[in-house]
């Protein structure tokens, strides 16, 4: 951009900068917890102080909040490690241990006693015990780097730091870039490895609604589930054990049962797994028109055709539900988020506040024209690189042909040995498991037939330009991916292992050859080039960060959510969605009623819980109207891994489970509006109604500290 352009817009829109400059109160926020805003927190209603929250000399909240798996948050409700999360987060934990005989997720399972509880291989929770802020360690010095040069540094100071921190016996050591690599901090974990399933509803209440109502209000479901942590007898982490005893944790939340009222204020604490709050407006605009609709057609393609067959055959339903689950939540969120983009007119408002920047520090200019000069010449790469990951994912059969292609790989620098033939073996295993060939090669000839329309023309192998027309692609698949449908071949492997011999067949198989050819030409013709791009735009992001933060001093910034624990507060509060349309912030089981339908997929209800609502028999759970509460709405600004984190009152007492966003508010990841965004919490009411009524299991609520 010209020096003329730039004083141009500087003196064409000084208005903007009187429009932009009361920044004093900052709406939404995912705040560190050693950088609360316990002012404004206090002054909403908060009773708790910021050393409750995290403190990590002595018991503290964040003492019974850990990382659910990696993926979700979870509370500690029990002084005996008892867990609650999401029923979508312990998911495919709950289908690991169903089967057509024993459904549990279709008929919930309820632990009687400790000796009941199933464990669960490779899961995991990781509590915070630490956070430090290390960038004069990491950034002193590096202003003028080049990119190279600083990725060199930033890696070697990262190590040195990792080496010489102090850790207790079973702690481990992380470092997160925050504010777009302004500033760093060092994490301190302790992971616990012996997790079981105590309780978890029927997924007609736990999944009620399933995909129709997912990411809407007003919604009905009982999302959750419930797990123990398990300690060696010293309460130290260990692996899986018949000896490990119930942990003892440091803090455990009380659970409310007083219900909650609208303008109310609480606070959710967890791990929000990602948003882009401080994104060009370019960046907006290229989401909304170009890599969100692909995204959408694509998993459009697989959730029909998966949706179909799940519908008929319950084997497939068994199989296919939590992979279904997991593509179907992002789908109707990209749908949402667009609406709400457009909605809220956010990228001329993010076009505006750019402006704003311009007039208060015309360097900034430069910054946002470089910044749009690179998403456009990212584009075309970018939309190459929705379709191939879309499709190299979704075409369950190209998922196995990588697997075997990572065999080939390692094989050829001789490194697949026991070990390494045992891993992809069970990499294989684990597929075979929740995988039918016959849905599969039919929806993978589609997409593969996708791909070739919409990608690149020099993206194709020769062999995917032969098969011109779905039955073609279809018919070849059916000849050569046979030993890629079947566990046939691994289980036919002498001792467990690869030969040179079954190298040599992989690596002749047409399938195969397929999408290592696939990606080959994607990564030598579109992925570097969208790479280093995208390594561009990262560092000029970077500086664009710092600017914001150095030209809008009046404005609170807090870090994009990056999977690392976080505080967010707000307001019980209901929502005007459109002109005419209002929400209240509470829903009833007089609602689960309102949407019961008898055998239907997702609004099925239990005998039980319709006698039970017959006959009004609520016990302690009823509010002051004589209903049972279900789920609630809040101000809260949340996003993915927030799943399971619970929502606390203003006394520090659990009093939600969040478990879901609005839909009209999804965008809350790249573009958080207060008038809009609502997160969906279960009621605790809700949570402890089912687990009496529905799983018998009053000796769970007789370990908790109830606040009535």
């Amino acid at each position: 951009m010209n020096k003329y352009k730039i004083l141009k817009k500087i003196a064409g829109l000084a208005f903007v900068a009187i429009s932009f400059s009361t920044h004093a109160q900052q709406s939404g926020g995912m705040w560190i917890p050693t950088e609360i805003n316990e002012t404004e927190m206090k002054a909403m209603g908060m009773k708790v102080s910021a050393k409750d929250i995290f403190d990590p000399m002595k018991p503290s909240i964040e003492d019974a909040v850990p990382q659910f798996n990696g993926g979700c948050t979870s509370e500690i409700i029990s002084p005996n490690g008892l867990l609650l999360t999401n029923h979508h987060c312990g998911y495919s934990m709950i289908q690991s241990h169903s089967s057509v005989d024993h459904n549990y997720l279709k008929n919930g399972f309820w632990a009687k006693n400790y000796s009941e509880e199933l464990p669960n291989p490779g899961a995991h929770v990781a509590f915070i015990t630490d956070i430090i802020d290390i960038t004069p360690k990491i950034l002193t010095g590096t202003e003028n780097m080049s990119a190279a040069e600083l990725g060199k540094t930033l890696k070697e100071r990262m190590e040195d730091v990792l080496k010489n921190t102090p850790k207790g016996k079973f702690e481990e050591l992380e470092i997160k870039p925050m504010y777009a690599g302004n500033k760093y901090y060092l994490y301190k974990k302790l992971i616990f490895k012996d997790i079981r399933l105590v309780g978890t509803p029927p997924e007609s209440i736990g999944k009620f609604g399933s995909d129709t109502d997912n990411w809407v209000w007003p919604r009905h479901t009982g999302d959750f589930s419930i797990f123990r942590i398990y300690a060696n007898k010293n309460n130290e982490p260990a692996e899986y054990s018949a000896e490990n005893v119930p942990y003892k944790p440091k803090h455990f939340l009380p659970v409310s049962i007083k219900g909650i009222k609208e303008n109310d204020f609480t606070f959710v604490y967890g791990f929000p797994g990602r948003t882009n709050e401080y994104l060009p407006a370019i960046a907006l605009e290229k989401t909304l028109k170009e890599t969100n609709p692909a995204r959408i057609e694509v998993r459009d393609l697989i959730l029909k055709n998966w949706d179909e067959k799940m519908r008929t055959e319950e084997a497939i339903k068994i199989k296919y539900a939590s992979k279904y689950a997991s593509l179907a939540n992002y789908w109707k969120k990209w749908i949402g988020e667009n609406q709400g983009l457009e909605r809220s007119d956010a990228v001329k408002k993010r076009k505006d506040y750019e402006q704003f920047l311009i007039s208060k520090n015309p360097a900034t200019a430069k910054t946002i024209a470089e910044l749009e000069d690179l998403y456009q010449k990212q584009a075309p790469h970018a939309l190459n690189k929705v379709y191939f990951d879309e499709i190299s994912r979704g075409a369950e059969i190209l998922r196995v042909a990588n697997i075997y292609s990572s065999a080939i790989d390692v094989a050829s620098v001789n490194k697949l040995d026991a070990n390494g033939s045992k891993r992809v073996i069970n990499a294989l295993k684990a597929f075979y498991k929740d995988y039918d060939a016959s849905l599969d090669l039919k929806l993978s000839a589609k997409l593969l037939m996708m791909y070739s329309k919409k990608v690149s023309p020099d993206l194709l192998p020769e062999e995917l330009k032969l098969l011109s027309d779905e039955q073609k692609c279809y018919d070849w698949l059916q000849k050569n991916a046979a030993i890629l449908s079947d566990p046939e071949f691994i289980n036919n492997l002498k001792d467990g292992t690869f030969s040179a011999e079954n190298i040599n067949t992989l690596k002749s198989n047409p399938v195969i050859s397929l999408f290592r050819n696939m990606r080959a030409r994607y990564v030598e013709k579109s992925g570097n080039a969208n790479d280093a791009l995208q390594t561009q735009i990262d560092l000029i992001q970077k500086r664009y960060m710092a600017e914001q933060m150095k030209t809008d001093t009046q404005k609170k910034y807090f870090p994009d959510a990056n999977s690392t624990l976080r505080v967010t507060y707000g307001r019980v509060k209901g929502s005007n969605v459109r002109d005419g349309v209002s929400y209240h912030y509470q829903t009833y089981l007089d609602g689960v009623m309102e949407k019961y339908k008898p055998g239907d997929y997702e609004f099925d209800v239990p005998v039980e819980l319709i006698e039970i609502y017959k006959n009004k028999d609520f016990g302690q759970y009823a509010d002051h109207t004589g209903r049972v509460p279900v789920a609630f709405t809040a101000t809260n600004h949340t996003t993915g891994g927030n799943s399971g984190s619970p929502a606390i009152d203003a006394k520090g007492n659990l009093v939600g489970l969040n478990f879901d966003r609005q839909w009209e508010g999804t965008m809350s990841d790249l573009n958080y509006d207060p008038e809009i965004c609502r997160n969906i919490m279960v009621d605790t009411r809700y949570v402890l109604f089912i687990i009496e009524k529905i799983g018998k299991a009053t000796w769970l609520i007789d370990e908790m500290k109830l606040v009535k």
